[in-house]
């Protein structure tokens, strides 16, 4: 089997590869830019509950679909100093180089004949590469310290929404920049555009021809390095780069929690560098004038919106250098977006409202319905054809068959078939049987304390608790699937995953509870397991504090394979709510505006405690060590931050949370009803396919029209020029 290729951490690395299916399916000449990892993302094995990190040793068996480019080798240099021969000239001299070799992957387009790349770079050592030991006869050793130079692109940092200012992250971000910049930049000098010349010197027509997105900060050294490239190797003026700078680079901003913001120490980037902090002083320095210009005697505005903070170790904000060089700045969900208007660059927004933009993320339809569920889009194509596979606006179609028995029966069926796959998969892989006809409630993403996997937690074992208290009672039967990965550094995060294993070890071996719950951690969540575990989804849960996840993205996945959704009013859930409607949709908890609200009032999680005799007994039983009987204070330290340190207020959302979940049993009871609201989930879909948010970005920051023109195929007769 072929091993995934798991070069991100969460939902940003997998809305690239959305991404470039939809720019190769849209007919865009698109690069994807990255780095060849040799270890990607840890596999995760759960070992008596806990979390254990393996590495992901995916490029084992070599990859099939890669291929070395080494006469694209690129140099790429580090630490040195900056002279100044001349007034005026800069200079990086006495660097280390690193060397950047390309490995090129197909992007195809969907049935269009278009191949598009992405192009991953791996480090290597220079043949020279610390010549002193050759001289000093340690030939042996200076072997070995090649390590050194090619560690660059050894292993993926396993942080989401966490900013850890390493200098090994620091070096791959920048080795990933200026490798792609130089390979940008040469293209451009090598494509004719209708010049006679063999290399083109003249940048006038650079930002028509190129367009740099930056996917979130990590790539937001590329505004200092393009300026460098353009000025100590090409020779362009500060003003003429600045101006070809800001005008080809966009910036995508992907979160709001100020751990995630990158914040890089000067000192760090002075000493790997220099050339580049040099630079961003003097970005910094214009930007201030600027600012001054228009907030005369603003210091307090000037201090906010500087690029390097001053308070305590000196830092450069990486996000508001990204706003300050981008001639475009969005926000990946409509709420998202205001959010960062209103609070997170408030004053950016103030001075620069023309730079700020939505762009609700997407889904590839083709590997998240098509590939993944076919049997779904067998039944989909015999009532309204194949066009929604590049055109999923077209699922709307679906709502005439809301009512029509034979439809609602076909959806079901399938529906059921995929929850018996997964259950086979189950019982193979974990020896755990479940049952079929229960539903299928999955928790999927990223173990984050924002995500809320604790307030799902606290379900289970209400659950379980009204199980004990009335065995007679009827219930609708539930298996609750929770899976992800938790940043190896991340101990509350692995707390909660074994807090979970150590729920289901109670539930799944307690006779009287029987087949009426069931709890599965997932091992290991990755693309391929999501492929299964999606489509035999019944209910999706995208419970985040209002106003956290960005957008979200497995929320668009179940929707799309009639999964109906219990959530908050957050990300993108606000969005699915509007296309679909209330009544199809499961909504509970604070808005925005409440949780900002009940942060102001101060927050007292244990109001929520002594009110609510339910949730006192889940943090009773979980403190006592009920559920870790071997060692009773394990779980201290999450009751402690659900009562007395949360910053994601999750007791303020549970009573809602509970009351929503009794209506998910009640719906679900009715099966018919459930099956029309998946029905009017697929149907209104369409909104959220990653073709529909790439020609958004095409359109109206990339200045480029997307194609649904089909080229000709390899083998088809090519035109006889006259000849």
């Amino acid at each position: 089997m072929e091993e995934d290729a798991g070069l991100g951490n969460g939902g940003l690395g997998r809305l690239a590869a959305c991404f470039l299916d939809s720019m190769a399916t849209l007919g865009m000449a698109a690069y994807g830019y990255g780095i060849r990892y040799e270890y990607g993302i840890f596999a995760q094995r759960i070992e008596n509950g806990e979390q254990k990190e393996e590495p992901d040793d995916w490029l084992r068996f070599g990859c099939p679909w890669e291929k070395a480019r080494p006469e694209y080798l690129l140099p790429v240099s580090f630490y040195g100093r900056v002279e100044e021969p001349e007034a005026g000239v800069k200079k990086w001299v006495d660097t280390q180089v690193v060397l950047a070799m390309p490995y090129d992957n197909p992007i195809p387009g969907y049935g269009n004949n278009v191949v598009n790349t992405l192009r991953l770079w791996s480090a290597k050592s220079p043949i020279n590469f610390n010549l002193k030991f050759f001289n000093d006869g340690d030939y042996i050793q200076a072997v070995l310290d090649r390590n050194l130079a090619e560690n660059i692109s050894r292993v993926l940092y396993p942080n989401d929404n966490f900013f850890e200012g390493k200098e090994l992250r620091l070096k791959q971000e920048y080795f990933l920049c200026s490798a792609s910049l130089q390979d940008i930049i040469r293209r451009f000098k090598a494509s004719k555009f209708g010049s006679r010349a063999t290399t083109r010197t003249d940048f006038q027509l650079f930002s028509q021809k190129v367009a740099i997105q930056l996917n979130d900060t990590h790539p937001s050294l590329a505004i200092p390095e393009l300026m460098r490239l353009l000025m100590d190797t090409e020779g362009l003026s500060w003003e003429k780069a600045w101006e070809i700078t800001t005008e080809t680079c966009a910036y995508t901003n992907h979160t709001v929690l100020p751990e995630a913001l990158e914040r890089w120490e000067t000192s760090m980037l002075e000493n790997i560098l220099p050339r580049h902090l040099d630079i961003i002083y003097k970005i910094n320095f214009l930007h201030l004038q600027e600012v001054q210009k228009r907030y005369p005697d603003d210091v307090h505005r000037m201090r906010r919106m500087s690029l390097v903070e001053e308070d305590g170790v000196k830092r450069v904000n990486m996000a508001f250098l990204a706003i300050v060089g981008s001639h475009a700045v969005n926000g990946v969900a409509a709420l998202h977006s205001e959010i960062i208007k209103s609070d997170v660059f408030k004053d950016f927004y103030e001075m620069m409202p023309d730079k700020f933009q939505n762009k609700t993320n997407g889904i590839t339809p083709r590997r998240w319905l098509l590939l993944c569920n076919p049997s779904l889009s067998d039944v989909i194509a015999e009532k309204i054809g194949e066009e929604w596979i590049v055109h999923l606006d077209q699922l709307t179609q679906l709502k005439q068959y809301d009512s029509d028995p034979s439809f609602l029966r076909s959806v079901q069926t399938v529906k059921q078939e995929n929850k018996m796959k997964l259950a086979a998969y189950l019982q193979k892989e974990y020896g755990l049987t479940i049952n079929p006809a229960s539903m299928f409630d999955i928790h999927v993403k990223r173990i984050h304390e924002y995500k809320r996997q604790l307030l799902n937690c606290l379900h289970m074992i209400t659950l379980y608790n009204r199980i004990k208290r009335n065995p007679s009672g009827k219930f609708v039967p539930r298996t609750i699937m929770v899976g992800g990965k938790a940043a190896p550094g991340y101990h509350t995060a692995k707390q909660i995953i074994k807090l979970i294993c150590s729920v289901a070890a109670v539930v799944n071996n307690d006779p009287v509870v029987g087949d009426r719950l069931k709890i599965v951690y997932l091992e290991n969540y990755r693309v391929t397991l999501a492929e299964k575990v999606i489509p035999a989804a019944d209910l999706s849960e995208q419970i985040s504090t209002a106003g956290t996840e960005a957008s979200g993205t497995g929320n668009m996945k179940f929707m799309l394979n009639g999964a109906l959704t219990i959530g908050t009013l957050d990300g993108a859930n606000v969005e699915m709510m509007e296309e679909m409607g209330e009544e199809n949709i499961f909504i509970f908890g604070m808005k925005v505006d409440e949780v900002e609200a009940l942060k102001k009032s101060n927050y007292n999680a244990m109001d929520y405690y002594n009110r609510n005799p339910e949730l006192k007994q889940c943090l009773d039983q979980i403190r006592s060590g009920f559920f870790s009987p071997n060692k009773p204070e394990e779980f201290h330290h999450l009751v402690d931050i659900l009562l007395k340190w949360d910053r994601f207020l999750t007791l303020a959302d549970y009573d809602e949370y509970i009351k929503c979940q009794d209506r998910v049993n009640s719906v679900y009871a009715d099966q018919n009803l459930w099956t029309k609201k998946a029905v009017h989930n697929i149907a209104s879909s369409g909104k959220f396919s990653s073709d529909r948010t790439i020609s958004e970005y095409a359109r109206e920051i990339w200045g480029v029209e997307p194609s649904w023109e089909k080229l000709p195929g390899p083998q088809a007769p090519r035109e006889n020029n006259g000849a």
